[in-house]
């Protein structure tokens, strides 16, 4: 007989305490890959980035022999941070402070009044170097320059997801949103469909979100999410129109229909409506100068999303990429979180620059769906102080995505016994 599930209880300190927060940024943030921005913020000689995670700061720099770089935001002198924000035509890395100045290598090339310091060796003071590697258009550093390397840590994602051609993915905007919430609380919501029924209940007429497989491997997670069909949580299920309503108003975009489409387009003999969804996409896709003669209806039609440790979700849909990252705020009940908004085009075409954009957690317009997210995120927070509170009490199945994290989160802050 096969053994009774059982929940998972996780202790609410890991969401509120300061002391927790601190371990994290003691053991976990330096030691991890991050997704710090993506390539397409990088294309030319002297592009660079600062990528900020809590206390941590990188600059990620594109030098001038075309190499891809990292390193610490520090002045090697007196702790001066060296760049902010993001920008192009960088020739060097100067500090505004005193004026120590290096090339795009991270090698020291001037020290004002260099003689008051006496005998002082140039490749002792080089910028404290960061690893830097590429995933798709998606650029990940690591301050761990003794940890595995990238590939090795997001295995198996990599091979996972090489029929989608991560490489044809280009980031049009990367949309920041300050939350009144933990980072955990943030990713936690994009690692379960659980809460559809909650917060998305338009999605039931067209979205399997019970029987989309899921599965977790020693850090990641995946979920294959079908559209087009009925939640099983309907009782009586839906109607073709239904299902087309519902699509539309959360996905119209990809048919080529506004939020409120008018009836059903006209089907070929014997084509479901789920097929018909397919067709309108390749059609619309067809019409952006992208071919998907090489995926299945099933692959055009579907959400494949996964959930990389620690602190990101890539939701490949066939020709977008959506990439949600949450991040550490001032305190434990403060993070950012991070759109990606990627879209697949035609390798011949010329890559652009993404926008960066802030914006307001009460006014942010981005899609329906994410709206409902960053909504209900602004509410969980306050709840977990409540004294009575004490533990998370999470599905072992449908919830596995995020006893998944903490499962990892446990090994790299080398704690035991704390969750069951």
């Amino acid at each position: 007989m096969p053994e009774a599930l059982t929940p998972v209880l996780i202790p609410v300190e890991r969401y509120i305490s300061a002391d927790w927060a601190d371990r994290e940024a003691q053991r976990l943030w330096p030691r991890v890959w991050q997704l710090a921005c993506s390539t397409d913020h990088l294309v030319n000689s002297g592009d660079f980035y600062e990528y900020v995670c809590g206390r941590i700061s990188v600059i990620v720099v594109r030098s001038d022999d075309g190499q891809l770089r990292a390193f610490q935001n520090v002045c090697r002198h007196r702790g001066n941070e060296l760049c902010s924000g993001s920008g192009s035509d960088l020739e060097e890395i100067r500090c505004s402070y005193h004026r120590w100045c290096w090339d795009l290598k991270g090698k020291l090339q001037e020290i004002p009044s260099r003689r008051a310091f006496g005998v002082l060796a140039e490749d002792d003071y080089s910028l404290l170097s960061v690893q830097v590697d590429t995933w798709g258009s998606l650029v990940f550093i690591n301050l761990d320059l003794t940890a595995q390397p990238l590939h090795e840590f997001l295995a198996p994602v990599i091979e996972e997801t090489a029929w989608l051609r991560p490489d044809e993915y280009a980031t049009q905007a990367v949309v920041t949103i300050a939350l009144p919430c933990n980072w955990k609380s943030g990713i936690d919501a994009f690692s379960e469909t659980y809460h559809v029924q909650g917060i998305h209940r338009q999605m039931l007429q067209s979205t399997d979100d019970v029987n989309g497989p899921q599965k977790v491997w020693g850090r990641h997670g995946r979920l294959n999410q079908p559209y087009g069909v009925a939640s099983p949580r309907l009782r009586d299920g839906a109607t073709d129109k239904e299902i087309w309503i519902s699509f539309c108003a959360t996905q119209g975009e990809r048919v080529g229909q506004p939020a409120e489409p008018g009836p059903i387009p006209e089907r070929v003999d014997g084509e479901t409506i789920r097929d018909l969804i397919a067709r309108l996409i390749r059609i619309r896709s067809e019409s952006d100068g992208l071919d998907m003669s090489d995926f299945s209806d099933a692959q055009v039609v579907d959400l494949h999303q996964y959930n990389c440790f620690p602190n990101i979700s890539p939701v490949f849909l066939i020709e977008t990429l959506a990439v949600v990252r949450t991040r550490p705020g001032a305190t434990p009940d403060d993070c950012f979180i991070d759109l990606f908004f990627l879209k697949r085009v035609p390798p011949e075409r010329q890559r652009i620059r993404p926008i960066d954009v802030v914006l307001d957690a009460d006014t942010a317009d981005v899609g329906a769906v994410f709206n409902q997210d960053i909504a209900n995120l602004q509410r969980v927070q306050r709840g977990l102080h409540q004294p009575g509170f004490t533990n998370l009490t999470l599905s072992p199945t449908e919830e596995i995505r995020i006893c998944q994290l903490h499962h990892n989160l446990d090994h790299y802050l080398e704690v035991e016994g704390e969750t069951n």
